[in-house]
C-alpha cells in the first residue's frame, strides 16, 4: 500500500506547490526508487534535514539521458545531494560474472536499466549541468567506497577518486546524518564547507600548491597506483587504520598537480541520536506513485533494525567501511515503538520478518566504552581473536526479543540478518532463546569457507561452523522444532585454489549438503580482498597467493558448491571445466550467476 501523497516529501513541482513552496532548500537524487523508510538512505537524508526546518525534494531514477529531468522541482536554495542508491550502481546492474542482472531489487517489479552505470557520477555530472554554480554534494555507498583511487572490477582497471569524474563539490563518506547537517546549515550562513568530519573534496591545482599538508597523512598518488599495482594495498591499509573517527587522521592523495582531501571520519551517532532517527515521520511506505511491487521493500518493509555498525572487519564486506566498526544499538523502548506503527499497517500479517542489522545477535554489544578503544587502529574488534575491551551482551538482545514477540497483534517474530558464530558461542542463553523462538525454519549463518588459510584472508574465524552446526540441532530438538541452516559460502575468494575449495566440497559431500546459494566473490572498491585479488599478493605477509581471475576458474569455483553433480563428475574425470566465452558487458545473467552483494 503507498503512502498518503501529503505525508511524503515532495517529488515534483505539484507536491511542492500544496505545500506552499515555491523553492527548495535541498534537492536529492537518488538512483533507487523513493520509499519513505529508514532502510533507505535518501528518506533517511530528507527526514533529518526536514527536521531541521529545510525544504526538502526528492527525484527518484530520473532519465539521465535528459537534463531536463532533473529541473522538474526547480532550482534548489543551498544544494543539491547525489546518490547512487543503497548500493553501489555497478553491483546493482552487473553480477560477479560481469553479466548484467535480471533484476534491480531497488526498482519497480524488479525493472532493470532505470539507473546508469557510475550513477553518482552521472547525476553529479548531470545536476551541475542543470544547476551551475549550485553545490553539488555527493553521498552513499558508491561515494564512500569510490573516495580515493581505487580499483574497478568491472573494467578491470584503476579509477581516481570519484570526485575527479563527478565534478562534485563535497563526497560524504560514512553515515550522512551529521555531516549533511553541517553542510546545509554551513550553506545557510555562507559558510566554507571545509573541514567538516566524514568529507571529502578536490582541491585545485593552486590550492593544493597553497596547502599546508603538515598535519595530513598522504596515501600514494593515483598516478602511481597506474604505475605500480601494488601499491592498492597500502593505499587500503592507510585508509582502514584511520577509519576510527577517535584517532583517524585527515588524508590526502595527489592527482596529478590537484589533491583530494579526506577529513577525519565523523562520529557514529549515539544510542539517543539513532532513537530520534528512528522516531522521524517516516511513512515505511512506498510513494504513492509506485503501484507494483519493489523487491527490496518487500523484503524489509515488516522487518525492524536495531543496531548500526559492524565490528568484524570483514576483507571483502562494505559494511564495516561505511557504517563503522562501533556499533551502535536502540534503546529497547524505541525498537518496540517502531514494532506498534508497523503492527497498526493495515498490510502487517503479524510476523516481524527480523530485528536485525548487520549482524543480528551484537545488539547490546559494545566497542566503544574504554579507553583502550579510543586510541585502537585495529580494523577487526573480532579478528584474531574478540577482544578483551568488546564487550559480549546478550541480556539486551534476549529482553528485547521477549518484549517484541509479546507486543499485541504480533504472532511471530524471527531473526533472519544472520549471526556472527563466534560471539554466539559466548553467548549460549541468546541462541537458545532465538533456536528456541525466532527461527523462520531456516536460519542464516555465513560460514564463507572452511578452510583455515582462506577464512584468515577473510577475518573470519575457523573450525566453528560443525560445532554450531551440532549446537543448533541439539538446541532444535531439545525445542521440539525441524529447523534448518542456510550457509553462505564465498566462490573465487583471493588464495582459494581447488586445495582450498576441496576442503568445502568434501565437507558438502559428507553432509549431503545441496547449498541455495553461492555468492561469487566481487571485488568491491577499498576492500582488502580486492588488494589481494589485484595484486595476488597476501594482504598481511605480502606472499604470493593464487587467484581466481579468468571466468572458468571462477564458474569452477562456483559450481563446485551449487552443484553436487559437477563435484561427482568433475573429482572422477580430473577435468579443468570453462565457462563459453562471452561478452561480460552485454550478456543477461542466468538464474545461477544471480548474486547478491557482498554486503
Amino acid at each position: 500500500m503507498p503512502a498518503p501523497l501529503e505525508t511524503c516529501l515532495p517529488v515534483s513541482r505539484v507536491d511542492m506547490e500544496a505545500r506552499g513552496w515555491d523553492e527548495l532548500d535541498v534537492l536529492l537524487v537518488t538512483g533507487d526508487v523513493y520509499i519513505d523508510h529508514p532502510a533507505f538512505g535518501a528518506a533517511v537524508i530528507g527526514r533529518v534535514l526536514e527536521a531541521d526546518g529545510f525544504r526538502v525534494g526528492i527525484i527518484a531514477q530520473p532519465d539521465w539521458r535528459n537534463v531536463e529531468a532533473f529541473k522538474v522541482m526547480g532550482r534548489p536554495r543551498l544544494f543539491v545531494g547525489v546518490t547512487a542508491g543503497n548500493l553501489d550502481s555497478m553491483v546493482s546492474n552487473y553480477t560477479a560474472a560481469r553479466h548484467k542482472r535480471r533484476e534491480d531489487a531497488y526498482s519497480e517489479e524488479g525493472a532493470t536499466g532505470k539507473r546508469p552505470n557510475h550513477a553518482a557520477v552521472v547525476y553529479s555530472q548531470l545536476c551541475r549541468r542543470a544547476f551551475p554554480g549550485l553545490p553539488i554534494v555527493m553521498g552513499g555507498v558508491e561515494a564512500s567506497l569510490r573516495r580515493v583511487a581505487h580499483y574497478d572490477y568491472w573494467s578491470d582497471g584503476f579509477k581516481p577518486s570519484i570526485l575527479l569524474d563527478a565534478k562534485a563539490d563535497l563526497l560524504v563518506f560514512g553515515m550522512g546524518e551529521n555531516a549533511v547537517r553541517e553542510i546545509a546549515q554551513r550553506l545557510k550562513g555562507g559558510q566554507d564547507l571545509g573541514g567538516i568530519r566524514g568529507t571529502a573534496r578536490l582541491l585545485g591545482a593552486k590550492a593544493t600548491a597553497a596547502m599546508d599538508f603538515s598535519k595530513h597523512l598522504e596515501l600514494p598518488s593515483y598516478d602511481a597506483l597506474l604505475r605500480d599495482k601494488t601499491l592498492l594495498t597500502p593505499i587500503t591499509k592507510i585508509v582502514e587504520r584511520e577509519q576510527s573517527p577517535f584517532n583517524g587522521r585527515q588524508l590526502l592523495q595527489r592527482h596529478g598537480d590537484r589533491a583530494v582531501v579526506i577529513e577525519s571520519p565523523a562520529f557514529p551517532l549515539s544510542s539517543q541520536q539513532l532513537d530520534a532517527l528512528y522516531d522521524l515521520p517516516f511513512t515505511r511506505l512506498p510513494h504513492p506513485l509506485y503501484r507494483k511491487t519493489i523487491p527490496a521493500y518487500t523484503m524489509i518493509k515488516d522487518s525492524i533494525t536495531v543496531v548500526r555498525g559492524c565490528p568484524a572487519g570483514c576483507t571483502f564486506c562494505g559494511i564495516g567501511v561505511h557504517q563503522g566498526k562501533f556499533l551502535t544499538s536502540r534503546s529497547k523502548e524505541n525498537v518496540l515503538k517502531e514494532i506498534r506503527k508497523l503492527t497498526e499497517s493495515p498490510d502487517f500479517r503479524g510476523t516481524i520478518s527480523d530485528l536485525g542489522g548487520p549482524t543480528a545477535n551484537l545488539y547490546g554489544c559494545e566497542n566503544d566504552v574504554e579507553d583502550a578503544c579510543k586510541v585502537c587502529r585495529r580494523p577487526s574488534c573480532l579478528h584474531p581473536t574478540i577482544c578483551t575491551k568488546f564487550h559480549v551482551e546478550s541480556d539486551p538482545a534476549i529482553q528485547l526479543m521477549r518484549a517484541a514477540r509479546q507486543s499485541k497483534n504480533v504472532k511471530h517474530v524471527h531473526i533472519q540478518s544472520g549471526i556472527r558464530m563466534d560471539v554466539a558461542f559466548r553467548t549460549p542463553e541468546y541462541l537458545r532463546e532465538l533456536i528456541h523462538h525466532h527461527v523462520s525454519g531456516h536460519l542464516k549463518v555465513a560460514p564463507e569457507h572452511l578452510h583455515p588459510d582462506v577464512l584468515k584472508r577473510m577475518r573470519k574465524p575457523a573450525g566453528l561452523f560443525e560445532q554450531f552446526q551440532e549446537m543448533f540441532r541439539e538446541e532444535s530438538e531439545a525445542a521440539g522444532k525441524e529447523q534448518y541452516l542456510v550457509p553462505y559460502f564465498i566462490s573465487s575468494f583471493p588464495g582459494c585454489g581447488d586445495q582450498e575449495m576441496n576442503t568445502v566440497e568434501k565437507f558438502l559431500n559428507k553432509s549431503k549438503w545441496n547449498l541455495q546459494q553461492v555468492q561469487d566473490f566481487i571485488p568491491l572498491p577499498l576492500m582488502p580482498a580486492t588488494a589481494m585479488y589485484v595484486t595476488g599478493l597476501d594482504y598481511d605477509t605480502g606472499k604470493p597467493i593464487n587467484v581466481a581471475r579468468g571466468a572458468g576458474d571462477r564458474y569452477r569455483q562456483r559450481q563446485a558448491l551449487l552443484n553436487p553433480q559437477f563435484r561427482k563428475t568433475a573429482r572422477a574425470s580430473g577435468r579443468v571445466f570453462a565457462k563459453p566465452a562471452a561478452n561480460p558487458m552485454s550478456t543477461v545473467a542466468s538464474a545461477e550467476e544471480e548474486d547478491a552483494p557482498n554486503w
